[in-house]
């Protein structure tokens, strides 16, 4: 997990809750989670267009 061990995940996760507070980590976390859905789709959509061209 791009070389983190536990301790620093922690670290982390205190250092978030402290900035952002208890209430906002959620709403940030689903946020975070519609973005990398959607940047995955549009990833994929631009490899579905590479291919086409491929075949033409």
């Amino acid at each position: 997990m791009f070389g983190l061990g536990w301790p620093e995940v922690a670290i982390i996760a205190v250092v978030a809750i402290l900035i952002f507070g208890p209430k906002k980590i959620p709403e940030l976390g689903g946020a975070l989670g519609k973005t990398l859905r959607g940047f995955k789709e549009g990833m994929s959509e631009v490899d579905e267009e590479g291919d086409r061209e491929l075949e033409e």
